[in-house]
């Protein structure tokens, strides 16, 4: 017997709706029917088939099936639905079916072990306002202080070269004095570290807390020490040793994102750690510090752009794939792979490059040869370079000279503006000049697909070449525009025939090799992209080239393995992990961590594909080509301007320096914080003619987008100075976020400022992001989001825009809260895309 289709007809926001007949189960037809209510009200329908596809038959969009899962999850009589639920079963009847018959989902059976239970959280969120107060007051002491021991230091060290005669002394002292300095840089964070903290152990305290200001001191110290320069090298391992953390032999860490934590960190021998992941042994949660274990055991494999939560731990030779997260409490067992967002077993061999001869001998001999360098170049170059400076150009040399009275306003004026332009765009030229010629030179030496040792001539040299070719500067002034196009071809992407839409990369996009990257013609890129074209395993590693199709689209924050299995005509979703086992997706779009298939496009995502094809899409270009040039001129301007003034202070304090030289130092670091802060701020706010952004829809050929370009070229880096600190809230508010009291900050990036909303005592975990916009193909899209009082983002994870999260929601790590999504309070989600999880039995959460 064949079924009759079920329909619904709304005739009243107050009436009830008039269900057919068909169902046979009179509880699946009700569910049926009240699930159809609530969908036709929201795409103004009077009537809604439950057979008709959400997507293809209705029009509907992510955005509106987020907002239909959220009105459902309101209703008592209803089952919850995710985004994931909406994807698997795509119409009335079969979501009806498939929520009647959910089984736990991976992230509701997601391996939780029993943590070490701990002491609640005191009531209060974040403490009191005068424990804030104190703690700033305190955090800007250390700031101070430090700033008067560095211009101590550095004068006196100074004075000492400058006495030197001739070019030999001049550069053995530069040797002495340097050589010393960087060994006190370095050691002192490890001295502070046993000083004012001793061995970490598994415990929480309140932020703002004076526990909080010693762990602020030690964190800001370790990440601010030039031994982050030393990522991926041998060094890096005795750093982390120094510091407390147990790390077997042959262990391999690409990662920038230091532990802090370092007592409860265990890595066994062999293990390697992929760049961009998290493993900080500490988070923020509820208003409390929180520390805990990570133990990754011998030959483990942690991927690219993936997170490890304390309490966390990983058997001898498990895996984690990339773009994955393991939750507080999980645990993968010896020998196992998994990958996700919380991780799942996978068959997936994420291991793809054979081993090699690499022993003790070979890195020891890498690190010494690292320190020689260091010692015997790097460091005489750069100190006796600041003296060979002053010496060469008279105009800074007199300066020093206390007794030199000719100097006059008019020579400041000159000189200021003269160094600033070379130091700027002698940069732009002789940077593009050096990025084109020298990385080709050395790639000469690298055969693809071939295995090398690790720490050899060609670690070296390919360690050179991702060095080189990723200076972020570069992207920043090309991307979310036409010239982005010439300036990877000319790093050499591939880029085949280049269908040029003026915004085909953002401004962020990073390689390893940019010789093995081939993009198909036609594909657009968000921004973050990732692509991950090297191999390693603890003894060698391999470039290979990474193929992203043609007509593809690509949202933010994505990790693009080398072999990814993605053809022609895909949506890759932010966040999403691009599998690599499986057919070839073609034609589809992928979103989630593990990925799942959606829709390509949606109807009312093409409504402006009229102004990105012929005579339209040619005007259109050239319009926002001419309007991108006068950004980046603009932008460059601002640059030279800054540069200008921050070379001014720098010439009067070369002047008063023969008078107070330390306390001129000390003063010099701080004033030109405080101004470039003020500065970008000002600049951010008077494009925006000092008003909030309005929510938006609309092409990419649109002019407000090409001016929400404008306003994202405006340099933000001076923020993360702020971490963790009162005066990132101060910032925050000045550039127009509406941000409550007491939010600890430890590193969140806010992409619209004016359109994101915080309540107070919220806890925003390092790597954050509150992005308040999406681009998919040629549609741009804004609105606001709004986290409650008391919310807590996890470490790394994202929230979209249209999101509303509730009082005291809790967000796990690595997640992404899809657009429109709205959080009840005190609800704890997580996941890619994120949904509600249940609480971890006994554990912190």
């Amino acid at each position: 017997m064949v079924e009759k289709s079920v329909e619904v007809t709304v005739t009243g926001p107050n009436k009830p709706a008039v269900v057919g007949s068909g169902s046979p189960d009179p509880t699946a037809q009700d569910t049926e029917g009240k699930l159809a209510e609530v969908l036709a009200d929201l795409v103004s329908l009077e009537r809604v088939s439950v057979e008709s596809h959400f997507f293809d038959d209705l029009g509907a969009n992510s955005l509106v099936m987020a907002q239909f899962c959220a009105r459902i999850r309101k209703r008592s009589d209803l089952p919850s639905a995710s985004m994931k639920d909406i994807y698997r079963y795509p119409t009335i009847r079969s979501l009806a079916a498939g929520l009647a018959a959910t089984t736990p989902s991976p992230a509701e059976t997601s391996q939780l072990s029993q943590p070490v239970p701990v002491t609640p959280p005191a009531p209060e969120n974040s403490g009191h306002t005068l424990d804030y107060v104190l703690c700033g007051a305190l955090q800007l002491t250390a700031f101070l202080v430090y700033s008067f021991v560095t211009g101590l230091v550095a004068a006196r060290g100074y004075e000492w070269i400058a006495n030197g005669s001739g070019l030999v002394d001049i550069y053995l002292r530069s040797v002495t004095f340097g050589g010393i300095a960087f060994i006190v840089v370095i050691t002192f964070p490890v001295a502070a570290k046993w000083i004012l903290v001793g061995r970490w152990k598994l415990h929480e305290f309140p932020v703002w807390s004076p526990a909080y200001v010693r762990f602020w001191i030690v964190k800001v110290l370790i990440h601010a020490n030039p031994m982050m320069f030393f990522v991926g090298n041998p060094l890096y391992v005795l750093y982390l040793r120094a510091l407390g953390a147990r790390i077997g032999k042959g262990v391999t860490i690409l990662s920038r994102q230091v532990p802090v934590c370092t007592d409860l960190l265990t890595i066994g021998a062999g293990t390697v750690i992929r760049k961009d992941s998290y493993f900080l042994c500490y988070r923020a949660h509820a208003g409390r510090i929180q520390t805990g274990r990570v133990t990754l055991g011998r030959d483990v494999y942690v991927g690219e752009k993936t997170v490890l939560d304390i309490g966390t731990t990983m058997g001898d030779g498990a895996q984690l794939g990339h773009t994955s997260a393991l939750y507080c409490g999980q645990v993968i067992p010896d020998g196992e792979r998994y990958h996700g967002v919380p991780a799942q077993p996978t068959e997936t061999n994420y291991v793809r490059v054979a081993p090699a001869q690499c022993g003790s001998l070979r890195r020891t001999g890498f690190g010494l040869a690292t320190v020689l360098r260091l010692f015997l170049l790097y460091i005489p170059l750069g100190v006796g370079g600041v003296y060979m400076l002053f010496d060469a150009v008279p105009a800074l040399g007199n300066r020093l000279d206390p007794d030199a009275t000719e100097i006059t306003a008019a020579d400041f004026l000159v000189d200021a503006p003269v160094l600033s332009a070379v130091l700027l765009f002698g940069f732009v030229v002789m940077g593009l000049a050096a990025q084109y010629t020298l990385p080709r030179l050395v790639a000469l030496a690298i055969k693809p697909d071939k295995a090398y040792p690790l720490y050899g001539f060609h670690y070296g040299a390919h360690e050179a070449i991702a060095r080189f070719t990723n200076i972020k500067f570069f992207a920043w002034l090309f991307g979310d525009s036409s010239y982005i196009v010439h300036y990877l071809r000319g790093l050499g992407y591939d880029l085949s025939r280049v269908e040029q839409t003026g915004s085909n990369f953002g401004t962020e996009v990073h390689h390893e090799s940019p010789y093995l990257v081939s993009v198909g013609s036609g594909t657009m890129v968000a921004d973050g992209l990732s692509i991950v074209n090297a191999e390693y395993s603890s003894t060698s590693f391999k470039v290979s080239r990474a193929t992203i199709g043609a007509r593809n689209f690509l949202g933010n924050h994505i990790a693009y393995p080398a072999g990814g299995r993605t053809g022609e005509n895909c949506l890759l979703a932010t966040k999403v992990m691009i599998p690599l086992d499986g057919e070839i997706r073609e034609g589809v779009g992928l979103l989630g961590s593990p990925p799942f298939e959606i829709p390509r496009t949606v109807e009312r995502d093409s409504r402006f594909d009229h102004m990105s094809t012929g005579d339209e899409l040619r005007g259109n270009l050239s319009a926002k080509n001419r309007y991108n040039l006068r950004s980046m001129a603009f932008h460059l301007f601002l640059r030279w301007l800054h540069i200008f003034v921050l070379t001014a202070f720098g010439l009067v304090s070369l002047r008063l320096y023969g008078v107070i030289g330390p306390v001129v130092i000390a003063t010099y670091l701080a004033l030109t914080l405080t101004f470039t802060t003020v500065y970008f701020v000002l600049i951010e706010r008077c494009i925006a003619s000092f008003r909030p952004l309005r929510p938006q829809s609309c092409s990419i050929y649109d002019p407000y987008f090409w001016w929400h370009e404008r306003l994202w070229k405006v340099p933000d880096e001076y923020l993360n100075v702020f971490d963790g600190t009162p005066f990132k809230n101060i910032v925050s508010r000045l550039l127009g976020v509406r941000i409550g009291r007491r939010v600890f900050d430890d590193g969140c990036y806010v992409t619209e400022r004016t359109l994101t909303t915080i309540g107070d005592d919220c806890m925003l975990n390092a790597g954050t992001k509150i992005q308040c916009h999406s681009q998919e193909d040629g549609t741009f899209k804004s609105d606001h989001s709004t986290l409650g009082a008391g919310c807590t983002l996890g470490v790394g994870a994202l929230v979209h825009y249209s999101v509303t999260m509730g009082d005291g929601v809790v967000l796990a790590p690595d997640s992404f809260l899809m657009k429109g999504e709205e959080v009840p309070s005190h609800a704890r989600w997580g996941g890619n895309p994120a949904a509600q999880m249940p609480d971890a039995p006994g554990g912190r959460d």
